[in-house]
């Protein structure tokens, strides 16, 4: 009688688990509960601005073709492009390209600042105009909404700037660069609402 081959028992697989990576938040968690308050009173805002302008759609309708739509998509490409400038300086911190990251907050500066001259040439062209707060609802809100992102757009160059110093004195380098990470957090939440306002002052019907 033969005898069928005894099988070989099949070895169990160990499956290796992954040594476990701590994820963090990048840049300082105080500058996030900012964010977040922040995002919370444009939020406030936005939600105003929609209920008024649903009350009164040709007063609002009238206003936004007031606009000059070419200085706002200038406006728009410059913080997109200061966004992206941000991302590779952090990027350049994190892999230890110091000299290239600082490049790159220059880059994000002169964005901010060409945004800023384009925007207060912008107001002042409104103000010349006799336009004020008090003009209609429709100007109240460009004026209050636009100027407000307007000081956080001012506020956001600080921030890159004072980082910018604090790099060329040597204290930021691949292990240690968190502070570029809370200056591209902040950055990039005025970039999110100034596109939030592009879309509800220049855009939106």
């Amino acid at each position: 009688m033969r005898w069928a081959r005894p099988t070989r028992s099949k070895t169990m697989q160990t499956t290796r688990l992954a040594p476990s990576v701590q994820r963090t938040v990048p840049g300082d968690l105080a500058m996030w509960f900012f964010i977040l308050a922040e995002l919370a009173v444009f939020g406030v805002f936005f939600a105003i601005y929609g209920v008024v302008r649903a009350r009164q759609p040709a007063l609002f309708a009238a206003g936004q073709h007031a606009l000059a739509l070419t200085p706002a998509i200038l406006n728009t490409l410059l913080l997109i492009a200061g966004s992206g400038a941000v991302a590779a300086a952090v990027q350049n911190f994190a892999h230890g390209r110091v000299r290239r990251g600082e490049r790159w907050l220059l880059g994000t500066l002169l964005c901010g600042s060409c945004f800023l001259l384009l925007k207060g040439s912008e107001f002042v062209g409104k103000f010349s105009a006799g336009i004020t707060l008090s003009s209609n609802d429709f100007w109240m809100f460009y004026l209050s909404l636009a100027g407000f992102h307007y000081l956080h757009v001012v506020l956001g160059m600080v921030i890159i700037a004072a980082v910018y110093r604090r790099a060329r004195q040597g204290n930021y380098d691949a292990a240690n660069h968190v502070g570029v990470e809370t200056a591209a957090a902040y950055w990039h939440m005025v970039d999110l609402v100034w596109l939030v306002l592009f879309a509800l002052l220049y855009v939106a019907h």
